[in-house]
């Protein structure tokens, strides 16, 4: 009797986990799928650059799933078919990856006491991952460990299927292919105005700032010298402005806190 209730409730807790994983699912899903659709297709563009570069497909599939860094990988195709320099490449993949401090900086409260999950989601945040995360109030019945997860996990799936694909038909493509390097700023820039125009924060300080501090860095150091400077400043006004930016209340009221207070968390 003993047995059989203990086999009883862990088929029952079982069940319960399984249903929590699915819900979260099914909340990340139709939320990521407009990035899943463009992430294919952008990925796509890249994997055909390093297709008609004369690479195999396999490795736009292994760079798309291991450094999953969309500017990364564009400003690869050309290093890997340029001189062999090693520190030019670690420096360029570094002030690349800098604007990662600040969706770290962003998302420290939302990612506490996620378990197993917080290796993958430190990993899988990249740019659309982090407007996700950072624009969704997720509901208190969803579970927002696996909610993240999901939103990471669907959008470097599509990315990889992407860059497979374009790798496989990049290579018999006998057109012209300038100008798909333009497509990350492209989409940069759309990110940057969606957000904008939707947020329902009653500040936009984090997207101020990231207009203000380069245009000034520009004119004081020239269109050479200005990243590094603008990276630091931001860095420095991120940092002292982290209490304020994590406070910022949402217009409608719904708790949207950087203590961990999104949604209901089952540990699992």
């Amino acid at each position: 009797m003993v047995s059989s209730e203990r086999n009883r409730r862990l088929t029952s807790n079982e069940q319960g986990r399984k249903g929590t994983v699915a819900k979260a699912f099914m909340t990340a899903l139709p939320r990521t799928l407009p990035v899943c659709i463009s992430f294919f297709f952008l990925a796509m563009s890249y994997g055909v650059l390093m297709g008609t570069r004369g690479f195999s497909f396999l490795w736009p599939m292994c760079m798309s799933a291991f450094i999953f860094t969309g500017s990364m990988e564009f400003v690869t195709v050309e290093l890997l078919v340029s001189a062999f320099n090693p520190l030019a490449a670690l420096m360029l993949a570094i002030m690349l990856g800098t604007r990662h401090l600040f969706y770290g900086i962003s998302m420290l409260g939302r990612f506490k006491n996620m378990g197993w999950k917080k290796l993958y989601l430190i990993f899988s945040l990249c740019d659309e991952t982090f407007a996700i995360d950072n624009g969704t109030t997720i509901p208190d019945t969803v579970d927002r460990g696996w909610f993240y997860f999901f939103v990471g996990l669907l959008n470097q799936l599509s990315w990889v299927a992407g860059a497979t694909l374009g790798g496989v038909l990049g290579g018999r493509i006998t057109f012209g292919t300038t100008g798909l390097d333009f497509v990350m700023t492209a989409m940069f820039v759309v990110i940057f105005v969606d957000q904008w125009m939707t947020t329902k924060r009653k500040s936009h300080m984090a997207a101020l700032t990231g207009i203000v501090v380069p245009a000034v860095c520009l004119g004081l150091f020239g269109s050479d010298d200005f990243m590094i400077p603008s990276l630091a400043a931001m860095l420095v006004l991120f940092l002292a402005l982290r209490p304020y930016l994590d406070d910022l209340d949402i217009e409608d009221g719904s708790p949207d806190k950087a203590d961990g207070t999104i949604g209901k968390e089952v540990r699992s």
